[in-house]
């Protein structure tokens, strides 16, 4: 089996959807960016007022790799804006909405959401909306027809923002939707330009035509039974959150993956290790940054077998060529950029990982026990307001 996309799924392999997913995202970055600029006097009349307030917080939200799109965008949202920005996830937001909101601030709720009906969605804007005087809602979909777009599409205080339909992935695993949403997002807050786009896009574009082949060839030779991804910026943390996540979706749990920062994994987690471990390190951009991603490169390549620890980096600088997976033409981009090819290296690791196992990575669960959107929750009436959610 060839691993270049779009060649990577012969017929009747279940991984049509995912393949195809993956394979567009590029082609998705640049229509987004065509739609947010078509967008953009709507945009700035919805978020310049809010913008302007001193005493607005944004709040980034969503569950599961849509909580993760939060903390990719993050630090660069909060560059931008200069107004304090959290990543808080629904599951967290539902929860203990106190907790999630616990100063009556100016807040503007950015939920991103592929579907838009998972039970928490709706409910995280709404528990919003009974613990703050004062919230306005923007919603990054792939989902038109999801209950948080129907919700929010005729709200005053609400701006819904849709993806491209090609973004509202058929597979079970989020790709272009993952990808998508942060390109919308960061367009639509300044963070990103149309340059920032095309270099991402470039850069994936040499992944889809088979520019790491070889390299996971070799990675997914050594049979690895533990997976961890590593990343030390906002950007490269939240992307090593999605990355582990991934392979445990696309594996069906057989491919045990966690994730830590660099600095952070010393602290307990690097207990994981064993000579069947794998460790991806995201090397950041950041001159500063970059000497701890190095650091652990270099005390891990020391302990572990050859061929164990691979650097994902936009630069050689300071990194051999053995083993150093290299994202062609970002080595001044800012590291939420990165993240942008950087996640199609970690799709493309979980596909070859559930196909090498037999899974049908568009449904790696056929018995239901996990669902492409979640089931199973019930949203309980906060104590203090027991009628407010229907």
């Amino acid at each position: 089996m060839t691993t270049s996309i779009p060649h990577a799924s012969p017929q009747g392999n279940g991984a049509d959807h995912t393949v195809a997913e993956i394979a567009q995202q590029p082609a998705v970055w640049r229509e987004i960016g065509a739609v947010l600029a078509g967008a953009r006097a709507e945009l700035d009349a919805f978020l310049g007022p809010l913008l302007a307030e001193k005493e607005l917080r944004i709040v980034l939200t969503g569950a599961g790799t849509s909580a993760f799109a939060g903390e990719v965008v993050r630090a660069a949202l909060a560059r931008t804006t200069g107004r304090r920005t959290d990543a808080v996830s629904t599951t967290d937001i539902v929860a203990a909405p106190r907790a999630a909101f616990p100063d009556d601030v100016p807040t503007l709720l950015v939920s991103f959401a592929r579907s838009g009906d998972s039970p928490e969605s709706v409910a995280a804007t709404r528990l919003a909306e009974q613990v703050l005087h004062r919230v306005h809602h923007l919603v990054i979909t792939c989902n038109s027809d999801g209950q948080l777009a129907r919700t929010h599409r005729a709200h005053a205080a609400s701006h819904v923002l849709l993806m491209p339909a090609a973004a509202n992935d058929r597979g079970f695993a989020m790709t272009s939707s993952f990808t998508g949403m942060l390109v919308a997002c960061l367009l639509a807050f300044g963070a990103l330009d149309t340059g920032g786009v095309e270099a991402a896009a470039a850069a994936a574009e040499h992944l889809t035509a088979g520019g790491l082949d070889r390299a996971i060839d070799t990675l997914l030779a050594r049979q690895p039974e533990r997976v961890v991804y590593l990343g030390s910026s906002s950007a490269l943390k939240g992307l090593a959150q999605e990355a582990a996540l991934k392979l445990l979706e696309l594996t069906a749990g057989a491919l045990v993956a966690s994730y830590d920062t660099s600095l952070g994994f010393r602290h307990g987690p690097k207990s994981v290790l064993n000579n069947r471990t794998a460790v991806l390190v995201y090397v950041s951009n950041d001159p500063y940054t970059r000497r701890y991603d190095l650091d652990i490169i270099a005390e891990l390549r020391a302990s572990l077998a050859p061929g164990s620890v691979m650097a994902v980096t936009a630069s050689l600088d300071g990194l051999p060529g053995d083993d150093t997976w290299l994202l062609p033409g970002l080595a001044d981009a800012d590291d939420v950029i990165l993240a942008l090819p950087a996640a199609v290296t970690a799709q493309l690791i979980a596909l070859r990982s559930s196909l090498a196992r037999g899974i049908r990575p568009d449904n790696p669960f056929p018995s239901g026990k996990v669902n492409r959107v979640v089931q199973g929750v019930t949203v309980h009436p906060p104590p203090e307001c027991r009628d407010a959610i229907p």
